[in-house]
């Protein structure tokens, strides 16, 4: 039950239908603390393909609708007392920015999976749609919702590790080391399909992860970006792999890699952050922990779940020492915070300054001048001033 709301939050769902992998795990991660009920979906393009997940999912006939206009326009018509509070936005890149307008006009909230749309004029649209209306805009970086992820970010941003240098963020993927979306494979096609995916693949879908975390655990802003993209499976629409050099404002460097083709890897994200005085290491598929590295002493462990992590770890932690958590949590993680941040808006309250720890509009257009950026960079084989994106190009010396 939300705690604003004396309710559960109710929720409608645009994707996700039948076959689709992160819709369902965007269902799992709402129901995770029985605080959101789905009442409402467009799952998919064809109309019959909805409903028949709209009947699997249990939902009332009426409120499977045959497309997002149709989803909107009627949950418009349902009344407020029983219309969705919010809507999860779980489609192909094409379509996140059409169908978060249309239910930001609607006046429902709106919690959307990355990147945020396929342009940079699109999510400044979103941006002042969402700035004069109050409403809240989640976006599902999920890796955000870790405990040690936010460990890293208080230590990184308290001093710990001293003035910040050096920052290696890597993504390696094997799962399109072969023409996977020549198989039927529909998760595959439609991410190598840029009429479907916008104009990147490789850095669209992963590099997108790589930025949203490093800017959130460092706070660090990119100054430039220096990009080589690669098509290295013969005959793809799209880039699968990404090398990027990072100047961030105030001197520290980054470098950056973004794969899906390399063979064997699964889910590899790894952030190291350096400072003058320590360092720290984050991985991905070993969520729990975060080691701290010392220039003078030996080298830290810390733990989820322990004694002496900072406030925002300890509210996403859910369970005990040495019981893992992953993957599910990480993405509830948001999804709590975001619903709470929604009721607390629905009642008129101020609500726990912690839940509002979630990637919101802000980071949609941070993320998607990141992208603009390194795909000019890639194109022109030059050093891309990213104050000039969305603007006449500058190269800088």
């Amino acid at each position: 039950m939300n705690p604003h709301l004396g309710r559960k939050l109710r929720y409608g769902m645009v994707g996700g239908g039948p076959g689709a992998f992160i819709g369902a795990v965007h269902r799992m991660a709402a129901a995770l603390d029985g605080e959101y009920e789905l009442v409402a979906g467009a799952f998919a393009s064809q109309p019959e393909r909805s409903r028949e997940q709209g009947r699997a999912l249990g939902l009332d006939a009426r409120r499977a609708y045959g497309s997002y206009l149709e989803m909107a326009e009627g949950e418009a018509a349902v009344g407020a007392d029983h219309r969705i509070d919010a809507v999860s936005v779980v489609t192909p890149n094409h379509l996140h920015h059409p169908v978060a307008r249309v239910f930001l006009e609607a006046g429902i909230h709106v919690i959307c999976d990355k990147p945020m749309t396929t342009t940079v004029a699109d999510a400044e649209d979103l941006c002042r749609l969402i700035e004069g209306s109050g409403l809240v805009f989640a976006l599902t970086h999920n890796y955000t919702g870790y405990p040690m992820v936010k460990e890293a970010r208080h230590l990184a941003r308290s001093g710990r590790l001293g003035a910040l240098r050096k920052v290696v963020a890597e993504y390696p993927q094997g799962w399109l080391a072969t023409r996977l979306e020549e198989t039927g494979h529909k998760q595959a096609a439609w991410r190598q399909d840029p009429a479907q995916a916008g104009p990147s693949s490789a850095v669209g879908d992963i590099g997108s992860h790589v930025d949203n975390l490093v800017h959130y655990v460092t706070g660090l802003e990119i100054a430039a970006v220096f990009a080589e993209l690669a098509t290295l499976v013969p005959g793809r629409a799209m880039e699968d792999d990404a090398a990027i050099l990072v100047r961030f404002a105030g001197g520290a460097r980054g470098v950056y890699l973004a794969s899906q083709v390399s063979a064997g890897e699964e889910n590899g994200l790894t952030l190291r952050v350096y400072g003058e005085r320590a360092g720290l290491v984050w991985r991905q598929e070993r969520p729990n922990r975060l080691d701290l590295l010392h220039a003078d002493a030996p080298r830290a462990r810390l733990t989820r779940g322990n004694a002496g992590l900072c406030a925002a770890a300890r509210h996403a932690t859910r369970l005990p020492p040495g019981h893992p958590e992953g993957f599910i949590e990480a993405f509830a993680n948001l999804y709590r915070n975001a619903g709470r941040v929604i009721g607390a808006a629905i009642a008129g309250v101020e609500g726990d300054p912690l839940d509002r720890d979630f990637p919101d509009h802000t980071d949609g257009l941070r993320g998607m001048r990141f992208i603009e950026g390194v795909l000019a960079s890639a194109a022109r084989e030059e050093w891309v001033d990213m104050a000039t994106v969305g603007r006449p190009a500058e190269v800088v010396a």
